[in-house]
């Protein structure tokens, strides 16, 4: 173990106005990791007929893209639970910008598959380090609101990134992996000028210390790795996070589920395409309820410790029968004009959902069920941050990443092959109406394991707490002039 000791940093160092310029950037980070990873399935078809490749094969590369993210967001986590966080999100974001690049350069399939697994391998540090930095900025009093926006970032990333890709790459796709690219390089200059918070900057029991100008300097070890499981709440909060992004890595298809909607109206595949993208950035806006999760979340919290894990057992499964209405509503009557460029189409888009009473039932069903499933990611966060010493939230972030990639991974490459199965059964869309459904059933282990983490993570917030007060008490007797 390392003692707390002394650091030396200019006045305006850490002030407000630095520790909100680092925020914003964050969030941005944040985002443009989710707009990278939605790219490819929101370009499916265009993708396909560039490459001369098949849905599946997009669907295999999107499956290994999202599991090698989590399998380097552990290593990545790790690494910066044991040196300078700053440095490595630095270099992690050049890669995936590089990565993202050279895709864009591809002209076969295999050449597409290589540069996105180097993406894949620069993503994972956003996942990891950048959690384990932004909830050093974060109180436990406040924690699920303020993760609430932290994981609306990234819905909003996913959301934008799916919309850009949609539009401007319907044609070429190349076009928008160019974009994120670039936006990737000039977010990691930006981040150069940030802060570097301290480990547990905002924890009550170490808040003596870092007023002082003291640092928590306590970094993980190689033997404390078991003591993370350890604590039970990890482990539900880990196979929960299996389970939950089986369901969700099926809904990554959802735009060519709607693309699909749109062509068996009678419209061509270009036209598909940017309307399905349309159609499915508008749906997820019922995420903004996340804010509202997380603080309902914060509120119930300070009532009992058992409260974040209920909200999210409730709002993981309120949001099942919305799911199954929002994949099985017909798109009857859509009215757009095809081969329109997307600024006719984005109004006229709109205009349907509120004057086809089909696309109205389909916006306000996801409406509903995105805004139940927007109580899972904020908890989840500020959880994982309560359960967890500051020095551990890192590596079991990376870890429980590790574990959210394998399901999503599982369900957006299961998805396709599931749909395909069906297609004898069920034509285009109603066969990825059904695929998707199938996968809603992964959200009942979900619940259960909230409602199993409602029980143990009272006791792991009080270790927790335990422990940073012991060791704030022992350096306050070591730097006494006595001793």
């Amino acid at each position: 173990m390392r003692r707390m000791t002394k650091r030396s940093q200019p006045g305006w160092w850490g002030g407000r106005g630095h520790i909100v310029f680092t925020i914003v950037v964050f969030v941005t980070l944040a985002s443009l990791d989710n707009a990278a990873l939605a790219t490819i399935p929101s370009m499916v078809l265009p993708i396909t007929e560039a490459l001369d490749t098949s849905e599946a094969a997009i669907g295999f590369l999107t499956a290994t893209v999202i599991l090698v993210t989590a399998i380097s967001a552990v290593g990545w986590g790790y690494w910066g639970d044991r040196s300078d966080r700053k440095r490595l999100l630095f270099w992690g974001t050049l890669v995936w910008a590089a990565g993202a690049g050279l895709s864009s350069t591809a002209s076969v399939f295999w050449q597409l598959f290589v540069w996105q697994l180097v993406t894949a391998v620069g993503l994972g540090v956003i996942a990891s380090v950048g959690f384990s930095v932004i909830s050093d900025f974060v109180s436990p009093r406040r924690r699920g609101l303020a993760m609430s926006f932290w994981g609306l970032s990234q819905g909003i990333g996913g959301i934008v990134g799916g919309l850009l890709a949609s539009q401007i790459g319907a044609d070429d796709f190349s076009r928008a992996l160019q974009v994120i690219a670039v936006l990737g390089v000039l977010t990691a200059a930006l981040y150069l000028f940030t802060y570097n918070p301290p480990r547990g900057l905002r924890e009550p029991a170490l808040a003596e210390l870092h007023e002082s100008g003291a640092d928590y300097e306590y970094r993980i070890e190689p033997q404390q790795i078991p003591e993370l499981f350890r604590r039970r709440t990890n482990i539900w909060l880990i196979i929960q996070g299996l389970s939950a992004q089986v369901a969700y890595g099926s809904i990554i298809w959802v735009p060519l589920l709607y693309q699909e909607k749109v062509i068996a109206a009678g419209y061509d595949s270009a036209t598909a395409t940017k309307v399905g993208g349309i159609f499915a950035a508008v749906f997820q806006i019922g995420g903004i309820f996340s804010i509202l999760a997380g603080h309902i979340g914060d509120r119930m919290q300070r009532r009992s410790l058992s409260g974040r894990a209920i909200v999210s057992t409730v709002g993981i499964l309120g949001a099942i029968p919305f799911f199954l209405i929002f994949f099985f509503i017909p798109l009857r009557g859509l009215d757009v004009t095809n081969g329109a460029g997307t600024a006719t189409l984005i109004p006229e888009v709109f205009r349907n959902l509120v004057t086809n009473p089909w696309a109205a039932g389909a916006f306000l069903s996801a409406l509903l069920a995105v805004a139940f499933t927007g109580a899972d990611s904020p908890n989840w966060f500020a959880l994982i941050s309560d359960v967890n010493l500051p020095e551990h939230r890192g590596t079991i972030f990376g870890l429980a990443n590790f574990s959210n990639g394998v399901g999503r991974a599982a369900g957006n490459g299961l998805t396709g092959a599931v749909a395909g199965a069906f297609e004898t059964a069920f034509p285009p869309p109603l066969n990825w109406a059904v695929g998707l459904s199938v996968f809603q059933i992964f959200f009942l282990p979900t619940g259960y394991c909230y409602y199993r983490a409602a029980g143990s993570s009272p006791g792991d917030i009080g270790e927790v707490k335990r422990i940073l007060s012991k060791r704030a008490a022992e350096t306050h007797g070591s730097e006494r002039p006595d001793r």
